[in-house]
């Protein structure tokens, strides 16, 4: 079976409540890969979820870790997640730059997926870092250095703009979504879709691999559930990942 990893779409949240003189804390975990995992799952890929807090850890540090996966999609997942193992942050001590081992997962053959969220590409407040890294080599668009997000809580409509594999099978228009990170299409790369004129889903080829993004998220909350239960969110993500990883 095809394997996928899929690493991010996982925060938590401590919230303080004041009531008056009082206050007091409640905390709470949250996972959105789901409607992504399923989607995989259904087109015949085994997905490992690796949650934000397990893959400071828990991502691949050799080559040969990452060459059991057909695909590799980060999403909702900061650089710094990766580049700052407990062992380096805690006690200085070296260990491999899990960010250029993506990159060269790709060139020789892997395939890589971005997928939008406050912590993918620039995402907020600059803090998904993904700029300064050599994954940013591997990807179809160019990360911006600012905060990145898009807002659009009145929903807005992404459109096709070129007839591509990853749209195979998919005969109407895309679900409104609510936010987007901002790219900009590198040369060289194939921009299949825009909103608001910015790169929406784009792909392209470095050296034996394949990478895309989709600059929305797969999840709540700028995915809408109009979007994420889109009688073609799953031949989407499928054929996506498809091309990436040269399964077609």
């Amino acid at each position: 079976m095809k394997k996928v990893l899929l690493a991010g779409e996982s925060w938590m949240m401590y919230t303080t409540h004041v009531k008056g003189f009082d206050a007091f804390y409640t905390s709470k975990y949250e996972t959105g890969e789901k409607w992504l995992k399923a989607a995989l799952e259904k087109g015949g890929y085994e997905v490992e979820f690796l949650p934000n807090h397990l893959a400071n850890e828990a991502f691949p540090f050799t080559k040969e870790e990452l060459k059991q996966y057909s695909c590799v999609i980060l999403s909702d997942i900061g650089a710094n997640t990766l580049l700052l193992p407990g062992a380096t942050f805690d006690a200085s001590t070296k260990m491999p730059n899990r960010v250029n081992l993506i990159r060269d997962y790709v060139m020789n053959g892997g395939a890589l997926v971005m997928v939008g969220g406050y912590m993918s590409f620039s995402g907020i407040d600059a803090k998904g870092k993904w700029h300064d890294t050599a994954v940013q080599e591997v990807l179809p668009v160019e990360v911006l250095t600012v905060d990145d997000r898009m807002e659009h809580c009145e929903g807005i409509a992404p459109a096709v703009i070129k007839s591509h594999t990853v749209l195979e099978g998919i005969d109407e228009d895309f679900p409104e979504v609510l936010g987007y990170n901002k790219t900009i299409a590198k040369d060289g790369a194939t921009v299949v879709a825009e909103v608001e004129g910015d790169p929406f889903i784009a792909v392209a080829e470095y050296g034996k691999g394949r990478s895309a993004v989709v600059t929305t998220d797969c999840a709540p909350h700028w995915a809408p559930p109009d979007f994420c239960e889109w009688k073609y969110y799953d031949k989407l993500w499928q054929n996506i990942v498809d091309w990436v990883s040269q399964s077609k």
